[in-house]
C-alpha cells in the first residue's frame, strides 16, 4: 500500500516528493500524480517513483488511480475544487484523506462528512501543512493553559506566497472576511480590524484575515470566539480594505483571468536560499471571562519548508497506521504538542 501524492508536479508537491525521495527507503511507498503526465512523469522518473496521471473529472478514472492506495496526501489547489472529487473517491475506496489547505470552505464541508468518514473507516485532515499544523497545536496548548478561555486570537508572520497559494487567494477575492462568534461563523468585511501582536522583537500591526483557524480552531479546542491576524505592511492594509469597494470587480472572469495570468508568470514561489533561511512566527492569546489572559508564541521554519516536512510526517503516519477515522484537526489527531518534534519549532509561553 502507497502514499498517493496528487499534484505532485506543484511548487509545494515537488518539495514534498523530493524530501521523501531524499529518504531513500521509504521511496517505493509513494506514487506521484497530477493532472499532466508529462510533468508529473519526469518528476517521477528523476526520483524513482511511479507516476499516475488523471483528471478529477471523472470518478471512474480517480477510482482506477487509487488502486493500492492507502492514503491522498494532495498537494493541488484550489481546494474547493479539487476536495470534493478527491474525498469522493476516498470514501467509496476506503482511502485516508489529507491535504494542505487553508481554505475554510474546505475545512467546513469535510467538516459535514465525518459521520461517512468514520463510516468508511476513513481520516479526513485537511490543512496538514503550514495552514493549520502549527497554529493548530498553538490553539490547543493555550486552550490547555487556561480551560475557561472564551477568546482566542491567533497572529502570524510568513514569508511570500508560492503561485499556488496566490493563485487560491484570487479564488477568493471579493468574499471579505470571516471570524468565529459565540461558535457561529460570520462575515465582517475584509481586513476589519487591526491589533499590535509582540512576536518577540516588539509590536507589529497585524490585520484580521479569514484563516483557516477561524474554523479548525474551534474544532480542536471549543473556544467560541476566535480571529486570526496577519503581520502585514501599511501598503498591504491599505490594499485589502481597497478590496472591499473592488470586490465585485475582482469577482469577474475577467480580472480574474488577468490575475491569474500574472501569477502564472511569475516565480512558482521562494527560492530554496529563501526557504532555508526564512522563519515564520505565531503568536496566541486566550482570554476567559473572568478577565484571565494567557499568551504564547512558536517559532517555526519558512512555510513551505515545514509544510513539506509536516505534510510527509503525517501521511507517512497515517500510512503506517495512526489514523484516528473521521474528520480530524492536526492537534485532534496528534495532540497539542506534535509540531515541536521537528527542527527548528520553538514554543514560549509569555
Amino acid at each position: 500500500m502507497a502514499i498517493l501524492l496528487y499534484g505532485a508536479n506543484g511548487y509545494t508537491g515537488e518539495l514534498v516528493a523530493r524530501r521523501a525521495a531524499a529518504r531513500g527507503p521509504g521511496r517505493g511507498a509513494m506514487i506521484l500524480a497530477g493532472r499532466r503526465a508529462e510533468a508529473v512523469g519526469s518528476l517521477a522518473s528523476e526520483l524513482g517513483f511511479e507516476q499516475r496521471a488523471f483528471s478529477l473529472e471523472d470518478p471512474g478514472e480517480i477510482d482506477r488511480a487509487l488502486t493500492g492506495v492507502k492514503v491522498v496526501l494532495s498537494c493541488a489547489g484550489p481546494f474547493a475544487h479539487t476536495a470534493k472529487p478527491l474525498v469522493d473517491a476516498c470514501l467509496r475506496a476506503g482511502v485516508h484523506y489529507l491535504d494542505i489547505t487553508g481554505e475554510i470552505s474546505v475545512f467546513q464541508s469535510l467538516w459535514a462528512r465525518d459521520a461517512e468518514a468514520r463510516a468508511a473507516g476513513i481520516m479526513l485532515l485537511p490543512g496538514a501543512g503550514f495552514d493549520v499544523v502549527p497554529s493548530d497545536c498553538l490553539a490547543a496548548h493555550l486552550a490547555a493553559r487556561l480551560p475557561s478561555a472564551t477568546r482566542l486570537r491567533l497572529a502570524f508572520q510568513a514569508g511570500r506566497m508560492s503561485r499556488g497559494t496566490a493563485l487560491t487567494a484570487i479564488e477568493g477575492a471579493g468574499q471579505g472576511g470571516t471570524v468565529r462568534r459565540d461558535g457561529a461563523l460570520v462575515p465582517v468585511p475584509l481586513a476589519h480590524r487591526t491589533i499590535d501582536v509582540d512576536f518577540g522583537d516588539g509590536a507589529v500591526t497585524s490585520v484580521a484575515i479569514p484563516w483557516g483557524d477561524v474554523f479548525t480552531a474551534y474544532v480542536t479546542t471549543g473556544i467560541p470566539n476566535i480571529e486570526v491576524y496577519l503581520a502585514t505592511s501599511l501598503l498591504t492594509r491599505t490594499t485589502l480594505r481597497a478590496s472591499r469597494m473592488l470586490g465585485p470587480l475582482l469577482a469577474t472572469a475577467p480580472v480574474r483571468r488577468f490575475l491569474k495570468g500574472r501569477v502564472r508568470a511569475g516565480s512558482p514561489g521562494p527560492s530554496e536560499s529563501q526557504r532555508l533561511t526564512g522563519r515564520s512566527r505565531l503568536w496566541g492569546e486566550a482570554g476567559d471571562d473572568a478577565g484571565h489572559v494567557v499568551v504564547s508564541r512558536l517559532q517555526t521554519p519558512e512555510p513551505y519548508e515545514l509544510t513539506a516536512t509536516l505534510a510527509l510526517n503525517l501521511a507517512e503516519r497515517v500510512l503506517a497506521g495512526a489514523a484516528p477515522v473521521g474528520y480530524q484537526t492536526p492537534a485532534r489527531a496528534f495532540g497539542k504538542d506534535f509540531v515541536l518534534g521537528f527542527p527548528g519549532v520553538r514554543r514560549e509561553d509569555v
